[in-house]
């Protein structure tokens, strides 16, 4: 069975170079090509490749941040590609993630290939996911949190900004973002979501429920001694028993 490949990288001659690469194999099948992070992020999403060749320095969306969007268990086997970032370059080695020099060399790529090959045919591709994982907790420490999370609405790939957001809550497979009086879903976990977001800013209130602080407005006693969260917007949020704790933390004061 034929290994799919997807490229990302905005750069049109390195894209156009794997390409080449990747076509010249018998058993490889080039099914896209993308020029940025967000294009990535779709793709990702819609063809579920086998392999995706991840450009570290991308406009709006860096690799990183692809991975971020989708969520490391939920990646293919990846090979990285870069020019000359050295931190990046060291955090692959210590995690054994593989990755590529521009620009590309013959047996450089077909020795990465080979690899993946073998991740795949030998299902061990989750162990590459733990690796990711462990990758991204390495280099968030040198990384913004993201400035917007990318979101397909209508067939149109959106930039949504973080400090717009009001609140979170869960839609099933999704996460439902709500923003300005507009909801947008994104398939993504609510752990997923919380880990990504600023921690001092976005808190959890409850198992389906984020909120943005600088968006609530005050909190309402209810029965029993729990609270409602009452956002600027009107919207009433329940707080529960076991998340009141961190709320608290975040607002540096005892309910």
């Amino acid at each position: 069975m034929p290994l799919t490949a997807l490229i990302a990288d905005d750069e049109p001659l390195a894209r156009q170079r794997l390409a080449d690469l990747l076509c010249a194999e018998e058993d490889v099948v080039l099914i896209g090509q993308c020029c940025d992070g967000a294009e990535a992020v779709v793709a990702l999403r819609e063809l579920e490749p086998d392999v995706v060749f991840l450009d570290v320095r991308m406009p709006e969306l860096d690799g990183f941040g692809v991975i971020e969007e989708i969520g490391p268990e939920r990646m293919p086997a990846v090979v990285f590609v870069t020019a000359y970032d050295e931190h990046a370059l060291r955090a692959f080695e210590v995690h054994a993630i593989d990755y590529l020099l521009k620009p590309y060399d013959r047996e450089r790529f077909r020795a990465a290939l080979g690899r993946v090959r073998a991740q795949v045919e030998h299902r061990t591709v989750d162990e590459l996911r733990r690796q990711l994982a462990a990758l991204l907790v390495t280099t968030q420490t040198d990384r913004k949190r993201p400035e917007r999370l990318v979101v397909k609405t209508a067939g149109r790939v959106q930039f949504l900004k973080v400090d717009d957001l009001d609140w979170i809550d869960a839609a099933g497979n999704y996460v439902r973002l709500n923003a300005h009086g507009k909801s947008h879903l994104l398939r993504e976990t609510m752990a997923g979501i919380e880990d990504r977001l600023d921690p001092g800013r976005f808190v959890r209130i409850h198992r389906s429920a984020i909120v943005n602080l600088d968006r609530v407005k005050e909190l309402v006693p209810g029965v029993h001694g729990d609270y409602e969260v009452v956002l600027q917007t009107g919207a009433r949020l329940p707080l529960s028993r076991s998340c009141r704790e961190r709320l608290e933390v975040a607002l540096g004061a005892t309910l």
